[in-house]
């Protein structure tokens, strides 16, 4: 008998176990994949306009003929004349005037709902991105016999044929990186918004990015973006207009690496954004020079950004062999993930000897500033695999799973207990090495098995 607190646990807790086989992560994923394969055959007939050829004919057949000496009627109406009849006055009446009271109070009602949909309306962009549903997987002993030949761990039966991993998934705020047709410059006109997973809302004003217009990117926001300036590409949806959606998955992550290579470097905002610290320049007294010596130089020039500028794609593998993803996948799956970006930073202006008058524009607030690459430390949030034919699809899927690194519990106290579960990819690398195991035992029983 569960108690309250064990049922809203399992309530709040994805299903790992389930004894009808209809309802399994595995049926509900052979189902969407069936069903966007049809999606997909459906797009490539009605890209062909058969049904405008439906209803072609060649002319009238030597069968017809006759029919063409005979008179025609014409077949005329009187509702050509309905507008020369004068239309009768109307006289008002008590009725008719409780009537029209009756609708404007009904307008007004009518206006009061149609404000709160409004209201509660989300724009164009909510809910675009693919949810990745969490990984449903079971490691109980009485499901690993080796006399049977099916075995029901929650792990994708194809997965070293069929599937894509995607580690380290970085740790952050999904959303939708959309650019806009600009006029100005690419990479200083501001082009880019950011639109909220939920509700397409944006997450910061309109920035310039080295992003071609008309592209569509699934991103995820670097929790510490205001320090490193850094924005995650998980994948990709449109490019420069044409839809890249449709394709399969490791298309479309390897068109998302190649054309995010080939971007130009995009510039740092310019000098019209201010350092958080002020600095000290030549002209301060010597009481401020003596108190900002005393400042460490990385807490009086730090730069905090005021947009990303760097748009970095997330590796993925297609090496999904089982000594793969124990070795290498599974490892960079926990790691955390270094990335090098350019930083501005403050450089104090000359002091001037000469008295002569220095030209315009020569120590202006950019010259001053040069920038240094650093290392951002970017900590892993766990694994996502991917269905390699499938397409991208909006909503949770079934098609795209999720394995977080850190246990899922009612009460965050207990991570850092010793009563802590262990986390999904924990349970994850042990189904792996536990098939790994399993598969050895069965080669070598179809060896013998050949050699009778």
């Amino acid at each position: 008998m569960f108690t309250k607190t064990d049922r809203k646990v399992l309530f709040k807790s994805p299903p790992t176990v389930f004894t009808d086989k209809l309802i399994s992560q595995e049926a509900r994923r052979s189902k969407a994949l069936e069903e966007q394969k049809r999606r997909r055959a459906q797009k490539f007939e009605s890209s062909r306009q058969l049904d405008a050829f439906a209803d072609l004919n060649l002319g009238n057949s030597d069968d017809d003929g006759d029919l063409e000496d005979e008179p025609e009627i014409i077949r005329e109406g009187v509702s050509g004349f309905v507008q020369m009849v004068s239309q009768p006055l109307e006289t008002p009446s008590l009725s008719s005037d409780a009537h029209n009271h009756e609708i404007v109070q009904s307008g007004k009602r009518r206006g009061k709902t149609r404000r709160k949909r409004i209201k509660a309306k989300s724009t164009k962009w909510a809910d675009k991105c693919m949810y990745a549903e969490l990984l449903e997987m079971n490691e109980e002993a009485h499901l690993w016999d080796n006399q049977s030949g099916d075995v029901i761990d929650g792990l994708p039966r194809d997965l070293e044929a069929a599937w894509v991993a995607v580690a380290p998934v970085p740790t952050g705020k999904r959303c939708l990186a959309v650019t806009h047709q600009s006029a100005g410059i690419v990479g200083i006109s501001p082009n880019t918004t950011l639109r909220s997973r939920v509700l397409g809302k944006m997450l910061l004003p309109r920035f310039p990015s080295s992003l071609p217009p008309l592209t569509v990117l699934d991103c995820i926001l670097d929790v510490n973006w205001r320090d490193n300036g850094i924005i995650h590409v998980l994948d990709l949806l449109k490019w420069k207009g044409q839809d890249v959606g449709d394709c399969e998955t490791p298309f479309r992550f390897w068109w998302r690496d190649t054309r995010l290579a080939e971007l130009p470097k995009p510039p740092l905002p310019s000098g019209n954004f201010s350092f958080t610290a002020p600095y000290t320049t030549a002209g301060t007294s010597s009481q401020n020079a003596g108190s900002s010596s005393n400042m460490h130089t990385s807490e009086r020039e730090r730069y905090r950004f005021p947009y990303p500028t760097s748009f970095v794609p997330i590796p993925y593998h297609t090496d999904m062999t089982l000594t793969s993803l124990s070795s290498f996948v599974i490892p960079m799956a926990r790691s955390t993930r270094e990335i090098s970006v350019d930083i501005p930073v403050h450089v104090s202006p000359p002091e001037f000897i000469s008295h002569d008058m220095a030209v315009d524009g020569t120590h202006d607030s950019v010259a001053s500033r040069s920038t240094t690459s650093v290392i951002a430390r970017v900590d892993s949030d766990g694994l996502l695999l991917y269905v390699s034919h499938a397409s991208y699809e909006e909503g949770t899927s079934p098609l795209s799973c999720w394995i977080p690194n850190k246990a899922i519990t009612e009460r965050p106290e207990l991570s850092s207990s010793s009563e802590a579960h262990d986390s999904p990819l924990d349970v994850f690398q042990r189904l792996v090495q536990r098939r790994t195991v399993r598969n050895l035992h069965v080669i070598p029983g179809l060896q013998d098995s050949m050699d009778i």
